[in-house]
């Protein structure tokens, strides 16, 4: 199966769905390369970055079901760079 590399950028505006979100991540951490979060207590937000190794059908999926908690905001940037491992 073919995968891509990705980065999804995560804004959490409401700390109530970071239990749902960090459940989600770990449905799909075999897919998970790096993850990195940051607080930023002044503006009361989180900033998740998350680097993917996975077919393009789950990085889409996954972008959806982040995308629909409520406060949380979702970005993907995919690369041309594929596998077939």
């Amino acid at each position: 199966m073919e995968t891509r590399i990705a980065v999804m950028s995560i804004i959490v505006e409401n700390g109530d769905t970071v239990e749902k979100l960090n459940t989600i991540l770990h449905e799909y951490s075999q897919y998970i390369i790096g993850r990195m979060g940051i607080p930023y207590r002044a503006r009361k937000i989180n900033i998740i970055s998350i680097a993917l190794d996975a077919p393009q059908n789950t990085i889409s999926a996954l972008a959806g079901r982040i995308g629909n908690l409520p406060g949380i905001s979702v970005k993907t940037a995919l690369s041309g760079v594929t596998s077939n491992d």
